[in-house]
Parts: structure tokens; C-alpha cells; sequence
């Protein structure tokens, strides 16, 4: 009797992980389909900004999200290089990682600690469009994978297009062109070196930091990523 229940045991666990392992392989065929047709298409809405609208509507707040899709040759080269120089400067040299982000993770994991920041423009194109901002561990996984699938699906031009378009650039804010028309009443195909340079300092906190309103330091930042482009 103990032999059968253990052999019952047996199978049961057998088919719990052949189960997983179907769902497992469902899942990853959907998500490359999910980032293939998404290699063609406007992305209008990421779960951040239905996470912002949650936000302020649980505080009280009438939040507008403004967003304007626009075509990478749409958006000023003098906007794309500053993303670049102010975020991933290894951008169309890297595979979607960066090395030093890699070994400061690995450090900070080694502490007890999450990566925090230091991402590459294919990571945060991933977790804006793929992912919840919270920072946990699934989190950076699914990141990680997203990443990986966008940067063999997508290539460099696109991922650079879906950024600009998507990351969060104020309250209710997102891309480059509603940034442009809130903080400088213009579109994005006209940006200047100078305004494109004081939207991209403020990416790391686009709520707290205005283009419009710059403080010291943003205006010494602006220089600093002039000079690289």
C-alpha cells in the first residue's frame, strides 16, 4: 500500500509539472507573438499610465493622460540623442544590457539589496511597456526576458521609437511629444539641443523635475549631456 501511494505520489507530481511546463511553453509563445505584432503597431497605453490614472483617481485627482504617437523620423535627432547621452550612452552597442548595470546588480543583490537604476533604454522600454514599476524580483525577471525578446524583434530603431514615445516625461505625461507641446508649446520633430537636453535630465524623475521650472541642477545636467552630442 506504502508503494502505491508513493507511485501515485510520483505521477501526480509528474503531471503538476508537465501541466506547468505546457502553461510555461503557451506563455512564452504568446509573449512573441505579443512582442512581434507590437513591432508594428502604435503603442497607445502601458500599464504605467493605467497605474497613474488608478493612482489619481484613488487620490481624488482628475489626471488626463496625454500622450501623441509619433514616428521615430518624427521626433527630433537632436530629442533621440539626448535620451541617449542622458540614459544609455552604449545604447546601439550593447545587446540589451550593460555591464556595469549587470555587475551592480549583482553587488547590490550580494548586499541584500534590488537593483535600483542604471538600466539600459531596451530595459526601461521593457518594464514600460511589458511590466508594473514596482521593484521586485519577478519584476526585473520579466524584464529581463522582455528584453531580450524586443531586442531580437525588434531592433534598436524601434525600441528607441517605443521609448520616446512611452516613458513617463511628467504627470501625465508620456512621450516626447506631449512633453514637447506641455513644457515648450512645440512638437517633437522641432526640438532644440537645449530643450530636447532639459526633457531627458528629468527622466529619472519626470513628476518631481520640470523642463519648464529648471533648477540648478537641471540646468548643469542640461550642459553636461550637451557636451555629448
Amino acid at each position: 500500500m506504502r508503494q502505491a501511494a508513493r507511485y501515485d505520489k510520483i505521477e501526480c507530481m509528474k503531471k503538476i509539472i508537465r501541466y506547468i511546463g505546457i502553461v510555461l511553453c503557451w506563455l512564452m509563445i504568446l509573449s512573441v507573438v505579443q512582442v512581434a505584432v507590437l513591432r508594428f503597431v502604435p503603442i497607445t497605453r502601458t500599464p504605467l499610465m493605467v497605474l497613474r490614472k488608478c493612482e489619481a483617481i484613488g487620490s481624488g485627482r482628475d489626471l488626463s493622460i496625454r500622450q501623441h504617437w509619433r514616428k521615430l523620423s518624427d521626433i527630433s535627432p537632436n530629442m533621440q540623442n539626448a535620451v541617449i547621452a542622458a540614459e544609455d550612452s552604449h545604447f546601439y552597442e550593447h545587446g540589451g544590457f550593460s555591464a556595469e548595470g549587470i555587475e551592480r546588480a549583482v553587488r547590490e543583490l550580494q548586499e541584500g539589496q534590488l537593483h535600483h537604476g542604471g538600466s539600459t533604454i531596451s530595459q526601461q522600454t521593457a518594464k514600460n511597456v511589458f511590466c508594473l514599476p514596482h521593484r521586485t524580483y519577478l519584476r526585473k525577471a520579466v524584464e529581463a526576458y522582455y528584453t531580450v525578446l524586443i531586442e531580437l524583434l525588434w531592433g534598436k530603431d524601434r525600441i528607441l521609437e517605443v521609448y520616446l514615445n512611452v516613458a513617463e516625461m511628467g504627470d501625465g505625461i508620456f512621450g516626447a511629444e506631449a512633453a514637447a507641446q506641455q513644457y515648450f508649446h512645440t512638437s517633437a520633430a522641432i526640438l532644440t539641443r537645449e530643450q530636447s537636453a532639459l526633457i531627458a535630465v528629468c527622466l529619472p524623475n519626470p513628476r518631481r523635475m520640470s523642463p519648464a521650472i529648471p533648477t540648478t541642477y537641471i540646468t548643469q545636467r542640461q550642459q553636461t549631456i550637451l557636451r555629448q552630442f
